[in-house]
């Protein structure tokens, strides 16, 4: 049941960084690839159905950690504190952005909101991909599965007693940063024409190529930072489909970036989000927090809440997941095809 739990929690941070990853990635783009209002218009239409569901996916993994693993709700929650604190500003700025925009019609007031709209985007994502690299690195839990992690200390990864940044976590924030911006700039190149799809093409293939520079650097550093990642695939070789398909997609990335064919290139986009995070949640198993003492990582197995509790909660979750599919599929539908810019909405 333990491990149906992660899984469970996997899938839905997975969905969440594919579905919310490229209106993050449409957010950090928008001052570029927009050059007027009728462009940025366009950009917060091509998300606007979907970006505030999108954000369903995180709560609902929020939740399931809060019934299925309470000591790392508990541990997480407090040792990244300030984090957190400063990601919930920041999606507060980010989703008034979209929707105050439009309210008043003065140049100077939708400059404010487009600039918060990037702000708050761009900052999120390095945070994610952050917090993401802390994960991976090991943070300094102590016997209690308590631990508070100031923004730096003496900069290295390998510290017993590291920061939230350093060398490591930083690489993993900047790959995090280029993937969203790929993966938002082939949405908008699916769902727009013209000269917004011509400049989605040229920020893809740019940042398509920093994403390879990326990854090629972050690799071999997650592996030199946290070995025991790779003695978990050496136990269980059959993992090793994970990062293949995050080898593929981070071709057909590239490739149909260059050759401007557009869903593929986004479908590539997720595969490479979709191997890499799955690659990552592998090679972590059965660790749900490593630890900096190995001795002091939360597991599976010790934070864990009872059988009952989890037995409860699969009834509740079943329901909701059944609702939040359904949803879904039916609004991604509806919205399905090219946007166009009309008199009413963004």
């Amino acid at each position: 049941m333990e491990t149906f739990w992660f899984m469970a929690v996997a899938f839905m941070i997975a969905v969440y960084v594919l579905l919310d990853g490229f209106d993050l990635g449409a957010g950090a783009i928008h001052l570029v690839a927009a050059k007027n209002d009728r462009e940025r218009r366009t950009i917060l239409r091509a998300i606007g159905p979907v970006w505030d569901g999108n954000e369903v996916w995180i709560i609902a993994a929020g939740g399931t950690l809060f019934f299925a693993f309470p000591l790392l709700y508990a541990a997480g929650f407090s040792g990244f504190y300030l984090p957190l604190i400063i990601v919930l500003w920041l999606l507060v700025a980010r989703g008034l952005s979209i929707e105050l925009r439009a309210h008043i019609d003065d140049p100077m007031w939708a400059s404010f909101w487009d600039g918060m709209f990037f702000f708050g985007s761009s900052l999120l994502i390095i945070f994610y991909g952050a917090a993401l690299g802390n994960v991976v690195r090991g943070v300094p839990l102590n016997e209690d599965g308590y631990f508070f992690q100031p923004l730096w200390t003496d900069f290295s990864p390998f510290s017993q007693t590291p920061g939230i940044l350093d060398p490591y976590t930083i690489i993993v924030g900047l790959l995090a940063f280029v993937t969203l911006i790929t993966h938002g700039a082939n949405w908008i190149a699916l769902k727009t024409e013209g000269v917004l799809n011509s400049r989605s093409h040229r920020i893809s293939r740019t940042f398509s190529i920093a994403t390879l520079v990326l990854t090629l650097i972050a690799t071999p550093f997650t592996f030199w930072v946290s070995p025991w990642m790779f003695e978990s695939f050496l136990q269980r070789p059959y993992g090793f489909v994970l990062p293949l398909i995050a080898i593929v997609g981070l071709a057909g990335m590239i490739f149909f970036s260059f050759t401007e064919r557009d869903r593929p290139a986004f479908l590539s986009s997720g595969a490479f989000i979709l191997g890499m995070l799955t690659s990552t949640v592998f090679g972590v198993y059965p660790r749900v927090l490593p630890a900096v003492n190995p001795e002091n990582s939360l597991t599976i197995q010790n934070a864990a809440a009872s059988d009952y509790g989890q037995a409860v909660g699969l009834i509740w979750w079943s329901i909701g997941i059944v609702f939040a599919t359904f949803y879904f599929v039916l609004i991604y539908r509806m919205f399905r095809g090219k946007v166009r810019l009309e008199d009413e909405g963004y």
